[in-house]
């Protein structure tokens, strides 16, 4: 069990949480949200004792141990895979290492021996003679394979570490969990591993994720971050968003009847407050106005972006066709004989563990990249419009945010318009005026739908969209994808994004292509896919 009492955090002026109580307790796992910048991870940090809060205590129950999932990829680069893991348990860890380094003395004396019974004691009581193979069943179950098991850190690719850091955070049952956004860089296999790891663990666990399926699968309470307090709902996130739209319809129905008795009221007394033989009903009727309290609505840190696609055109009969597209990146082949047709009214996620292969094929029709081998062709009446997942190279400069947006803007629009409409994306007042150069993930990602919006395309192209928004933005750009009536070519790891946009998957695998036209659930389930996909691979190999 975990619990803060009175718990205040503020950076100057700007409150983020103010005595805060709440308990978390063994069995449940709790999902931590609320809007970016509303201190999630820094809650987190809080109850790691990572920083420190202005007032308030965290409490821990005895003996009990905390794990995190570490964010730094760099603080163990000099430490092998195996070893980084077992790191997670630091108390088995230290033991490990003083009763290895006993054993490596040359004069080992008796005091030596007496010692190294007494670690191997505590050894043995923490399951340390089950850590190497526990360790790496973690890592295979993360899909880092037993070959990277004994390099060093520093040997492995950004992704890899992530993975690395993740089995080090659920290594040795740890009593308690916390986890800040521990699906980034996993693919579909590894979440559903990591949510069937979770629904077993039987201790307390703390999540931070933008990835609302995964958040419906694992979570079974919510921690909502909000109004400066943190209110603890039963239930996961779809649970919580009916809950909190319903309490805030009630509030407003509420406040209405009283406005509208209010005012009800007030007509009676303008009426007849000087009319002799009402004077006494109109008395009445003001200590009644005297006694209505209209609630005050607190306002909300969470906010939705005005996310909205509208083709100037629909689209022709002919939308796209590709023509046996081949493409080598680095040595290695990422599209082999690529072919596929393109119809009206498809939504397509293009799905695969090398994710270099999809960024290659959208920057290929778009025309940002030339193939190999291979051809395309769009309709004449089409337009596309691209989201990139590498976008920085739209940033660079001192421009800010006006000069920025009217460079995608109709001719004939002017500085008020891009104002408007950089409002309803959350940059209103002087937020418009932010140099491009000093903009977050969320804020880039909101500039480059903006750019797209502005494009009024008939096909939208979008890789991994998702990465950097908070779960308002999700929602949002999840809606206005689901409503656009014409072509929407797309990858993306969140689940949920997919299931509820999809109406199509193509999956680019190293033996060919596997496509479906089928939900993406079904697709996840279905045993002929799994086959044809096991037959691909054994063919390429």
């Amino acid at each position: 069990m975990i619990s803060a009492t009175n718990v205040s955090l503020a950076y100057g002026k700007r409150v983020l949480f103010k005595d805060v109580n709440i308990k978390f307790t063994p069995g449940n796992s709790y999902g931590l949200i609320g809007a970016n910048g509303a201190g999630k991870s820094t809650f987190l940090k809080i109850l790691a004792g990572d920083i420190e809060s202005d007032t308030g205590t965290i409490s821990v129950g005895p003996r009990e141990r905390i794990a995190v999932l570490r964010q730094d990829h760099f603080a163990f680069d000099d430490y092998t895979v195996l070893n980084t893991v077992i790191m997670g348990h630091e108390k088995m860890y230290k033991i490990m290492m003083q009763r290895d380094a006993l054993y490596a003395k040359s004069d080992f004396s008796e005091a030596d021996g007496i010692r190294s019974g007494e670690l191997e004691l505590e050894f043995a009581e923490m399951n340390g003679y089950e850590a190497e193979s526990e360790a790496a069943v973690l890592l295979n179950s993360l899909g880092i394979i037993e070959e990277l098991h004994e390099k060093k850190m520093k040997e492995l690719e950004g992704g890899e570490k992530v993975r690395v850091l993740l089995a080090q955070a659920l290594f040795g049952n740890p009593d308690i969990l916390l986890l800040d956004e521990p699906t980034n860089n996993l693919d579909i296999k590894s979440i559903a591993w990591l949510e069937g790891f979770l629904d077993r663990f039987k201790n307390t666990v703390i999540v931070v994720s933008h990835d609302r399926h995964f958040m419906n699968q694992v979570c079974t309470h919510i921690a909502d971050i909000d109004f400066g307090k943190i209110s603890v709902y039963m239930g996961n996130y779809d649970f919580w968003y009916q809950a909190s739209q319903l309490n805030l319809k009630q509030k407003q129905m509420e406040n209405k009847k009283v406005t509208d008795r209010a005012n009800e009221l007030k007509a009676f007394i303008q009426r007849f407050s000087s009319n002799a033989s009402k004077s006494k009903q109109a008395t009445s009727r003001k200590k009644l106005l005297e006694k209505l309290t209209i609630e005050d609505m607190p306002i909300s840190s969470r906010k939705y972006p005005f996310i909205c696609f509208k083709p100037e055109r629909p689209c022709g009969n002919v939308i796209l066709e590709v023509d046996g597209l081949t493409k080598t990146i680095d040595g290695e082949k990422v599209l082999d004989n690529v072919s596929f047709t393109v119809n009206s009214g498809d939504k397509i996620a293009f799905m695969g563990k090398n994710s270099l292969a999809r960024t290659a094929l959208f920057q290929i029709l778009s025309g940002e990249m030339k193939p190999d081998s291979g051809s395309f062709n769009w309709g004449v009446t089409i337009t596309h419009s691209y989201f990139p997942k590498e976008h920085s190279a739209y940033f660079n400069g001192d421009l800010n945010l006006i000069d920025w947006l009217m460079q995608f803007a109709p001719p004939k629009e002017t500085e008020n318009f891009a104002r408007t409409f950089l409002g309803r994306m959350l940059f209103s007042g002087e937020e418009a005026l932010k140099k491009i150069s000093v903009l977050s993930g969320g804020e880039k990602v909101r500039c480059m739908l903006s750019r797209m919006m502005l494009s009024e395309s008939n096909v939208l192209m979008l890789d991994d969209p998702t990465n950097h928004l908070d779960l308002e933005s999700i929602t949002s750009l999840n809606d206005s994808l689901v409503n656009f009536q014409e072509v929407i070519l797309f990858s993306s790891h969140d689940h949920e994004f997919v299931s509820t946009v999809v109406n199509r998957i193509i999956e680019i695998t190293s033996g060919g292509v596997i496509d479906r036209l089928m939900t993406f659930d079904e697709y996840i389930e279905s045993t002929e896919v799994a086959e044809t996909r096991k037959a691909m691979m054994q063919k390429a190999a």
